[in-house]
């Protein structure tokens, strides 16, 4: 990150702010909790979701005289992630950092709220990069109901007659496509319009969370490498890979852009990881148990992917207790090509095994944890609300 130029230029293209204040106003933000999360399983798209994807679209259009001038087939691949990045998705990140600046302070009527919106909006190009490079570790067919990227390009191969592999050349394009949305993610925050002393309290956190992330990710591959079936890694995956950046370090970063005292940021961090950790263990369950048709991708992929996952863990810890032939079905199936009979038969073990019921468990712990955490904090009554329905909103989901 650096302090915007006195110009009020943008550096790399000496075009004027990613967007102007008579394109999206900061009053037209959302100030209460009900225009931005209800308490529901699902997230209503409001203004915020609207402000959000503003942003991230002149991003990607105010980046159009460079992407063109390198040639059409570069063109053609960022309009593919412009598409990918908006379509659907919860804006999840960038409203929990939105959320952590209003409760410490900050004002949606203020001068510095386009670019803190600026700031929260650039969570969404490092999610476009997680999610398009771990498509590929995984794998995945779809997302979101569509071509995960990777395929969408090695059709594209195909169709084409092009010479060479049409599996690898999908990749590799993915995995520029995902380093892409990682730049322009860093692109976004640099030229945010921020005083000096907010750029350097946000800086460090930025870095840890892409830091951190990239190494859940890679714990991620290394445990299932290992057939590390223990808890321990398990929940260290979900804190790093998915915690951190999902709500730890959004509520961190907007509560240093508001320069939220120590102690708050305190009951954030405990607030974060907790919600975070029952954020992805609800999506465990989904990954299993999920219907196709609300999260967008088949149904047992968990199970056919072979992860390592909590739910996997718990139902593998009672496993070899109690019944070795349940465990030993379990760690045949992970990471194969089941029927639809196979994963039903792999979700009665679990059911049957008490796994299911544990990690709703955890959920319920986690939540709990978390919102005591908060009660207590000094931070902004509406702020508070908000936080409050977010958190039931990402642990009750359906997708």
């Amino acid at each position: 990150m650096r302090p915007p130029p006195s110009t009020g230029a943008d550096l790399d293209s000496r075009r004027p702010c990613v967007y102007s204040e008579e394109t999206l106003s900061a009053a037209s933000l959302p100030t209460t909790g009900a225009s931005l999360a209800g308490d529901r399983a699902d997230w209503p798209r409001g203004s915020f979701v609207t402000a959000v994807e503003t942003v991230l679209d002149s991003f990607v259009e105010s980046r159009r005289e460079t992407v063109d001038s390198v040639g059409p087939v570069y063109a053609e691949a960022v309009d593919e992630l412009r598409s990918f990045v908006l379509r659907g998705g919860k804006r999840i990140r960038p409203a929990f950092a939105w959320t952590g600046w209003l409760g410490a302070g900050g004002d949606p009527s203020g001068p510095h709220a386009p670019a803190v919106l600026q700031v929260c909006s650039a969570l969404e190009f490092v999610q476009a990069c997680a999610l398009v490079h771990d498509d590929i570790i995984d794998s995945s067919l779809t997302r979101r109901g569509f071509p995960t990227v990777h395929v969408t390009f090695a059709e594209r191969h195909r169709r084409s007659e092009w010479i060479g592999d049409p599996v690898a050349f999908g990749e590799a394009v993915a995995i520029l496509l995902g380093d892409l949305a990682l730049c322009w993610a860093d692109d976004l925050i640099r030229e945010a319009d921020l005083p000096i002393e907010t750029v350097r309290r946000v800086g460090p956190m930025w870095s840890a969370m892409r830091t951190e992330v990239l190494g859940g990710q890679l714990l991620d591959i290394a445990v299932e490498a290992r057939s590390d079936d223990s808890l321990d890694a398990a929940l260290r995956i979900d804190r790093y890979k998915t915690a951190a950046y999902t709500v730890e370090r959004p509520l961190l970063i907007g509560g240093a852009l508001a320069n939220a005292d120590a102690e708050l940021l305190d009951v954030y961090r405990t607030f974060g990881a907790d919600i975070g950790i029952a954020f992805q263990l609800r999506d465990d369950l989904l990954g299993v148990f999920g219907d196709p048709a609300v999260t967008g991708k088949p149904s047992g992929d968990d199970l056919r992917e072979g992860k390592r996952t909590v739910l996997i863990a718990a139902a593998l810890d009672v496993a070899d207790r109690d019944d070795p032939a349940a465990a030993e079905t379990i760690r045949a199936g992970l990471g194969t090509d089941l029927t639809a009979a196979q994963v039903d038969e792999m979700r009665d073990l679990l059911v049957r095994l008490g796994a299911v019921d544990d990690v709703e468990r955890r959920i319920t712990d986690l939540t709990d944890s978390a919102l005591t955490a908060l009660s207590g904090a000094d931070i902004s009554p509406d702020a508070a609300d908000r936080l409050v329905a977010m958190a039931h909103a990402a642990t009750r989901r359906t997708a």
